[in-house]
């Protein structure tokens, strides 16, 4: 039996659309990142770009679980002597509710050169409209959090 690859002929793409308010960030960005890079996919190949496009709705309401908003910072470098800029989460949900979610997602996909690409199929709206109704884009039912089973406790004696 021959091992599988998938030819980028054969690749046919869905539409999801994601909504940020229903579920944490971190629930958010790894689904997304999983249906960019079409892990779900009997014909997962890995140097293939076999993944679907992505909608994510309502990043101006994302949950954020503990202190985040204002305890998470965002650095960026000029390049230059003294040229370290910090911002918190909350700063930058004010000036751009998109950034957040989609750096979260660039972080979760693998470094090499399909990232462009599927980052290209990833479309984040503040809101809760969006202009690709054409497509036919289908609900991602993000999945319930993990909840600890209960131990029952023992009567001491």
């Amino acid at each position: 039996m021959k091992t599988f690859s998938a030819k980028p002929t054969d690749v046919t793409r869905k539409w999801y659309v994601i909504d940020a308010a229903t579920a944490p960030m971190g629930r958010v960005a790894t689904e997304a990142a999983s249906l960019l890079i079409g892990k779900g996919k009997p014909m997962f190949t890995s140097h293939i770009d076999v993944g679907d496009n992505v909608i994510i709705i309502n990043a101006e309401n994302i949950v954020v679980t503990g202190n985040k908003m204002e305890d998470k910072k965002y650095y960026h470098h000029s390049h230059f002597p003294g040229g370290l800029k910090e911002a918190s989460m909350k700063d930058k949900m004010s000036k751009d509710p998109t950034f957040v979610i989609a750096r979260a997602i660039r972080g979760m996909l693998p470094v090499n050169k399909l990232r462009p690409a599927r980052l290209a199929r990833l479309k984040v709206y503040a809101g809760a409209e969006h202009n690709h109704a054409a497509q036919m884009p289908e609900a991602f039912a993000l999945k319930s959090a993990r909840t600890a089973p209960v131990k029952a406790e023992k009567e001491t004696k």
